[in-house]
């Protein structure tokens, strides 16, 4: 098949941004190398997937399919008797959705609702590719193993985890190319910390976010006293208050400290990633593919309260390599993360080692690698 004859395309995708925003990141690659390609996002009615897709301009279509929760209460035993009403009619949804759009090919970039998609297709002798951003397959990835033709992994380190390597082709997961528009010292100059102090960089998903935000308040108030650090924290809608609360109670003044800086959200994630020395955060897999890609050192305390504690699994891989240091919640607090930080940003070189050692695991070129996959099974 040659590169202009993939007319029309259907991503399979939902549940967390980490699974959509590689399939987005896809979908423009693939407009780009062919205007006339057609695409279909299919995914599930609920998932972030119903507002992210059509914002990002695509068509899209749902499935009825849910989770399954692993808890015996009668509230979770009634979302899992509808979840087997949904997977059960879940596949003549697929076929119908399969027959009106007749794809050339699927991929699914992760999360249950790719699931009925993908291996109806697989059935129906449509080519299939399966790409997976954590560091281990999660469970939709499993049960998708003996139906996809091609599995697409972040790194080589992955291959072991699958029981035909051969399938597996280490593309990397897609990072937005606004991370690498500017040089770090032009990210620097941008934000105005480019007087020759470290940029800490730090924020936490929303799961279990507010423990570890009152763990930054102790952390900023230890930075107070002598503003070692430039810091820029991101604590959310929830814990922004109550950041500005905990300070407030130990004596600091934030407007006093113009190297601190609170948001509630980083908009101009791409530019403070850039310009960040060390970033402070969960293990999140679109977040690990941003720092390998940028080749930025991590402190990592990875988020306890994910299935299969995908979080901790993706943290140790860096860990190994050499570029993250990775605290568990339970032995962490402001004191031991502000201690730990310090070592690292006051050893340049062990800065150094942690910066070359991210950037080694990096993939920048994930979109086209992930394109060249999908042309290879459709040939």
């Amino acid at each position: 098949m040659s590169k202009h004859t993939l007319k029309r395309v259907i991503f399979t995708c939902g549940g967390t941004a980490g699974h959509i925003n590689p399939a987005i990141a896809l979908a423009q690659l693939m407009h780009e190398k062919d205007p006339h390609t057609e695409f279909l996002f299919v995914g599930a009615e609920r998932g972030l997937e119903k507002d992210l897709v059509p914002k990002a301009g695509y068509a899209f279509r749902t499935v009825h399919i849910s989770s399954f929760h692993r808890s015996f209460k009668p509230k979770e035993i009634r979302h899992n008797l509808i979840s087997v009403y949904n997977l059960m009619r879940a596949p003549a949804e697929a076929r119908a959705i399969l027959r009106e759009f007749r794809p050339d090919v699927v991929v699914g970039t992760g999360g249950y609702a790719s699931f009925p998609m993908v291996k109806a297709a697989a059935k129906a002798g449509i080519p299939t590719a399966v790409h997976e951003s954590n560091m281990v397959p999660g469970l939709t990835t499993q049960m998708l193993e003996p139906f996809a033709d091609r599995i697409m992994v972040g790194f080589e380190e992955c291959r072991k985890h699958y029981k035909k390597p051969e399938q597996v082709r280490v593309t990397g997961t897609p990072v937005r190319g606004d991370f690498f528009a500017k040089t770090k010292a032009e990210a620097k100059r941008a934000l105005g910390v480019d007087d020759g102090r470290s940029l800490i960089v730090s924020f936490w998903g929303s799961l279990g976010a507010s423990g570890m935000n009152r763990q930054m308040a102790d952390f900023m108030a230890l930075e107070a006293a002598k503003e070692p650090f430039h810091h820029i924290h991101a604590a959310g809608a929830a814990g922004y208050p109550l950041i500005q609360t905990l300070l407030q109670e130990k004596g600091v003044d934030l407007s006093a400290h113009p190297s601190l800086q609170l948001r509630e959200y980083i908009y101009d994630m791409a530019t403070v990633m850039r310009a960040a020395d060390l970033v402070i955060c969960r293990a999140g897999a679109s977040t690990i593919s941003e720092l390998t890609a940028l080749g930025v050192p991590a402190l990592i305390v990875p988020s306890p309260y994910v299935t299969n504690n995908h979080p901790e699994k993706n943290a140790r891989v860096l860990e190994t390599a050499g570029g993250a240091a990775v605290l568990v919640e339970q032995d962490s607090s402001g004191q031991v993360l502000f201690q730990t930080a310090c070592g690292i940003l006051h050893d340049s070189g062990k800065l150094a080692d942690m910066e070359r050692n991210m950037a080694k695991l990096g993939i920048r070129d994930a979109t086209e690698r992930i394109y060249g996959t999908i042309l290879e099974i459709c040939r």
